[in-house]
């Protein structure tokens, strides 16, 4: 039976942040399993020089290439339009596995799950690729907690290209290394899903990953093999590029209402093209909201809150945690800037913002047809 389930509002504001990594060499992730502690930042510093994880460049570089080869295969006209639309709505699913997963239940606690929920945040997350549950939101509290230190996994003060994607491709550093066996991961490896997941990650990979989607145009569409595994790749990066943007141009383009002492940024196209993850100033200031922006999603675009709150309405999700406006206010005139604050829009402007988001997520579509319209008809 369906029913509305109140949001949990919160006036504790201490917590805990973004990470997105693919699976890759276990050269780039030699993090032990370990649990608890605090621990400040730098107070071991030691000489570090940047070494490349080659089998990891070789990885990427792969993955970048068939992608590539997939978008080809859409604007020449090769691949079926049934299988240009599927591949874009695999790629939005898995995202929700990472947003609402991964980041917002499990990284950052900001809402509760009943077990089907968590189970398919699991096999979304999975559909995904950037690492197991636990490895994924162990990174991203060490993110949060060390931000733009050498413990943090994809500092932005090393540039853009490493905060984007260069941190994948290269040793951590060992301040992140450290400062990752220091975080309580205890909640999360309490749960059996996250357990069972990390135990059977990479068959799950081959299955959920690359058999079954790939699978799906070949039998029902009548899609070749080679293009099916090359728009797989494909949706697979557009996701990656998209969530990446949150670690890097977040953290470097836009405003800083909420508290102007920190990186992270509020970016309107990162907002768009990452699903409701841009409003990052305001994430880093609240991480423990559940819509990672002030307004939710009918007030800004911001389709990860939609889900979680679809979820709820069918009572698989509970306890979304808010701030009150209070606190918020009273943060901002603190540490922020208030000329920075875009207010509540109204609802011809919230329209106009939902447009506006659509036409960056769906750019993958309308893109190849309208090139394949100049150049192939």
């Amino acid at each position: 039976m369906c029913q509305i389930v109140e949001k949990k509002i919160v006036k504790d504001s201490t917590h805990i942040h973004s990470n997105n990594s693919v699976i890759m060499s276990d050269e780039n992730d030699n993090q032990t399993d370990v649990h608890y502690n605090n621990g400040d930042n730098n107070d071991n510093k030691s000489e570090y020089s940047v070494q490349i994880v080659w089998t990891n460049v070789f990885i990427m570089g792969s993955l970048h290439t068939a992608a590539l080869l997939g978008y080809y295969h859409l604007v020449i006209g090769t691949a079926k339009g049934y299988t240009s639309v599927y591949f874009f709505l695999v790629g939005i699913l898995s995202s929700f596995g990472i947003l609402a997963g991964a980041h917002r239940l499990w990284s950052h606690r900001s809402y509760k799950a009943k077990w089907q929920l968590r189970l398919l945040l699991a096999v979304l997350q999975t559909l995904a690729l950037q690492n197991d549950i636990y490895d994924w939101s162990r990174d991203h509290r060490v993110h949060h907690r060390y931000s733009e230190t050498d413990a943090d996994p994809h500092n932005a003060k090393r540039g853009f290209f490493f905060a984007h994607m260069g941190w994948l491709l290269c040793k951590k550093h060992p301040e992140v290394i450290r400062k990752g066996k220091l975080v309580d991961m205890s909640d999360i490896w309490a749960d059996p899903i996250v357990r069972f997941q990390k135990k059977y990650y990479y068959p799950l990979i081959a299955i959920i990953w690359l058999l079954i989607p790939v699978s799906i145009p070949v039998y029902y569409f009548g899609e070749s093999w080679y293009i099916s595994i090359l728009l797989n790749c494909y949706r697979y990066i557009v996701s990656l590029q998209n969530t990446w943007l949150v670690n890097s141009l977040a953290h470097m383009r836009g405003y800083k209402p909420y508290d102007k002492h920190i990186n992270p940024r509020e970016n309107h196209t990162v907002a768009y093209l990452s699903l409701g993850e841009g409003y990052h100033n305001y994430h880093h200031t609240f991480p423990w909201d559940y819509s990672a922006s002030e307004y939710g999603w009918k007030d800004n675009f911001n389709p990860a809150t939609a889900f979680i709150d679809f979820f709820a309405w069918i009572g698989w999700a509970y306890d979304r945690k808010v701030p009150p406006k209070t606190i918020i206010d009273a943060r901002i005139n603190r540490t922020g800037n208030m000329a920075d604050k875009y207010h509540q829009m109204t609802r011809f402007y919230t329209l106009i913002d939902f447009v506006s988001g659509l036409v960056f997520i769906t750019w993958p579509l309308w893109l190849s047809f309208l090139l394949n319209y100049i150049f192939f008809q």
